[in-house]
C-alpha cells in the first residue's frame, strides 16, 4: 500500500515561498505518476501541478503556470512543489496524489494528468496560508 506523507505547509505573507515535499514512506512510488492537488476553502479540491513517471513530462495549472515548479527526487521518494510568488489566493489544503503504476502510458495528455479520476492514492494534505 503507497502511503504518501506532505509537509512544508505554513502560513506566509503574499509573495514569499513555500517548498511542499511529499514522502512515499514505503518507497514504492517511482514509477507512479504524481501530482499535486489543492482544496481552497469552500471550494472543490482542484488541480495544480503533475509529473509523469518518469518525470519527463510535466502540467500546471494555468493559475500557477510560472510560480509554480513541480520536481521529483527519486534518490530520496520525494516529489516537490516549489512555489514562489505566493498570492492570497493559493490559500488551501494541498495533497499530493499518485496514479496508478506507470499511470496511462510514457506519454500522458494533460487531460489524463489534470483528472482526479486518475489519482488513487492521496495524502492527508498540508495547510498553505496566504497573507495579504
Amino acid at each position: 500500500q503507497v502511503q504518501l506523507v506532505e509537509s512544508g505547509g505554513g502560513l506566509v505573507q503574499a509573495g514569499d515561498s513555500l517548498r511542499l515535499s511529499c514522502e512515499d514512506s514505503r518507497r514504492r512510488f517511482i514509477t507512479f505518476p504524481m501530482g499535486w492537488f489543492r482544496q481552497p476553502p469552500g471550494k472543490e479540491r482542484e488541480f495544480v501541478a503533475a509529473i509523469n513517471w518518469n518525470g519527463g513530462s510535466t502540467f500546471y495549472a494555468d493559475s500557477v503556470k510560472g510560480r509554480f515548479t513541480i520536481s521529483r527526487e527519486h534518490a530520496q521518494y520525494t516529489m516537490s512543489l516549489q512555489m514562489n510568488s505566493l498570492k492570497p489566493e493559493d490559500t488551501a489544503v494541498y495533497y499530493c496524489a499518485a496514479q496508478y503504476e506507470y499511470g496511462l502510458g510514457p506519454k500522458p495528455s494533460r487531460e489524463d494528468m489534470v483528472d482526479q479520476k486518475n489519482y488513487h492514492y492521496w495524502g492527508q494534505g498540508t495547510q498553505v496560508t496566504v497573507s495579504s
